[in-house]
This record gives structure tokens, sequence and C-alpha cells, in this order.
């Protein structure tokens, strides 16, 4: 399958007004793209494109909501009608939630599927007919490493991201099978420093963190660029991700295990006190226009993401995930 250059591509980017999503539209402009972006705070995506257009890049924005289908259609049609094609799509968009289970009401678990996953999934039915029509193309969703393994404190946020997975996995099949050059790939960051954790809802009494190290917003927006151009299936962003998902294929009651042991108290590290009432971007969108979030003195880099681009080092992943797989089998005989 054959991917256009970024510097050929018309980009939209649906939740691009602050975080991994920002970052990923200006390095998709900064190269050359046609970039639409999209989000629901009107403001910071005039900012966004102001910033693009002042390093001579081209932008333009369209405000929707991602829970509502029709607004994300819209996204996909306007692009069309600006640039007459639509070569990739990029969803980021999501919303955080940090509370126990049982202090989470319906309606606010509701609300993270329909926003975290829902819009999604609304994002590729109303691509994949443009992409169609292209007769190639890429289509980029924003998961999780917690689409993988589960983490505490964010049940419905992890069922959004296992959501994701198993959408991707059936779409991605149907699409092979009827011979559409169309590249489905999943990004599944770790830790990353966004202003995620501090604009999410809490019901912990404290600002909520993510689970130490964290990583650059930048790793992510590469990993989403790199896609565009080269057909791949998932990426897991950050040495953490990748270590999670080998010890979850490995023993998952090990890392229920380590999460037992780290899981809740580093999710209330920071220290700051933070009522359920504070500001957040649950319901609606907040000013808050950053790439990078609150917690830049743990951000450390990321040895393997350079790597795993490369095919041989993703072969000699493979080989070695098959090898711990052969040997967990023998201890089970």
């Amino acid at each position: 399958m054959q991917l256009k250059p970024i510097n050929q591509q018309v980009v939209a980017v649906v939740g691009a007004s602050s975080g991994i999503g920002r970052k990923a539209a200006l390095e998709f402009a900064q190269r050359g793209g046609k970039v639409v972006v999209s989000a629901r705070g009107e403001l910071k995506l005039k900012s966004l494109v102001e910033e693009i257009r002042g390093f001579g890049g081209e932008a333009n924005y369209i405000v929707a909501d991602v829970q509502e289908f029709d607004q994300v259609k819209a996204i996909a049609d306007k692009t069309v009608e600006l640039y007459g094609r639509l070569d990739t799509w990029v969803h980021a968009a999501a919303i955080g939630m940090f509370a126990t289970f049982d202090k989470t009401t319906p309606e606010e678990f509701k609300h993270v599927i329909d926003v975290s996953l829902m819009g999604q999934v609304y994002g590729a039915m109303a691509a994949l007919p443009h992409l169609k029509n292209e007769g190639r193309g890429a289509l980029i969703h924003v998961s999780s490493m917690e689409g993988r393994r589960s983490l505490p404190y964010q049940s419905a946020y992890s069922c959004a991201k296992h959501g994701i997975e198993g959408f991707l996995e059936a779409m991605r099949i149907e699409l092979i099978h009827e011979k559409w050059p169309i590249n489905v790939t999943s990004i599944k960051p770790a830790v990353i420093n966004t202003p995620f954790w501090s604009n999410g809802l809490t019901k912990l009494g404290v600002k909520p963190s993510g689970i130490p190290p964290y990583y650059d917003p930048k790793i992510v927006a590469d990993a989403i660029v790199y896609a565009a151009e080269h057909p791949i299936r998932d990426l897991l962003v950050g040495d953490i991700a990748k270590l999670l998902d080998l010890a979850q294929k490995i023993s998952p009651s090990l890392v229920d295990s380590l999460l037992l042991l780290l899981g809740f108290n580093l999710q209330r590290s920071s220290g700051e006190l933070k009522s359920e009432d504070a500001t957040n971007n649950f319901y609606q969108p907040v000013p808050d226009d950053r790439v990078d979030g609150d917690y830049q003195n743990l951000v450390i880099p990321s040895i393997t993401d350079a790597l795993g681009k490369l095919p041989l080092f993703q072969l000699g992943t493979g080989a070695l995930l098959a090898l711990l797989a052969a040997q967990a089998f023998k201890q089970i005989e």
C-alpha cells in the first residue's frame, strides 16, 4: 500500500485544540500538508490556525462536538469542500475522568463513552467514504496503552480505549477483505505530558497525575505523522507502553500486583487539592490551548520510539514476544 508524502496530503485532525492533536496538526503543516483542524473550542482553533499560517502553512478550522455524528461528518465534508479531497484522518479527541467505578454515575460513564469511543466511531464513519472516493488514504486513531491494559480510577476511559481497539480490528479486516488501500492505525501512547491531567474531571480530591514517567507530546505527533506516510497497524508510543504491553501479555496478574503497589498513589501524587467542581473540560471546553502539560519535570526520552519504526526492530520484537509466549505455554503445561 502506497500512501502520499505529507506535502501532497490533505489532513483532518480532530481534537486539535491542545495536547497531542495540536502538536500533530503543527507537524503536518510544517511538513507541507494542508490541514483542517477541529475541536469544541473556537478560540483555541483560531490560535492554532493563526500559528500555522504564521509560518507559511495552510490551515482551516471547523468547530465540532464529536458526540454528534452530523458535526463530525461536517468536518470531513468541509475538508473535501475546501481542498477537493481527504487523504488522512487523525482522531485524537477524548475526555478524562478520574474516580473509582462506584463513584462514577451512569451519565458520566456514558459521556466518556460518547466522546472518547463513539466520537472515534463517528470519525471513521465520516472519513471512510471520502478516503474510498480518493482511492487510498489513512485512518489514524489515537487510542492509548489503556486499550491494552486498564488502570484504576479510569474505568470509563479504559473502556472507551478498549472499544476503539475492537472496532478498528473489525473495520481493518473488512477493508483488507474488500481490497481497499486504506490503512488503519491505532496509536497507543504511554503517559504523555499534555493538559489532559489538569483538565479532566476528578473525584480524587486532588489534581490527578499519570503514573510516571511522562513522555513529550512530540513523540506521539511524530508517530502520527509517520503513520500517515507508512502503512502500519499499531504504534505503541513510549518505552513504558511497550513494557506494559509485554507484561500484560506474559502475566496480567503481575500487572495487577504492580498497579496495586503503584497505580493508586501515583495518580494522586500531584498533591494539589482539586474539587469535583473545579474547572474542567468534561462538558465544556476550557481556554487551555497548550501542547505541554504541568509535569515537564517528569518527562523522559523514549529510547525505543525511533527504533520502533524500523522493520528489523519490529521483526525482532515479534520474535521476542513469540519466544516469551512459548516459554509461558511450557510453564503452563
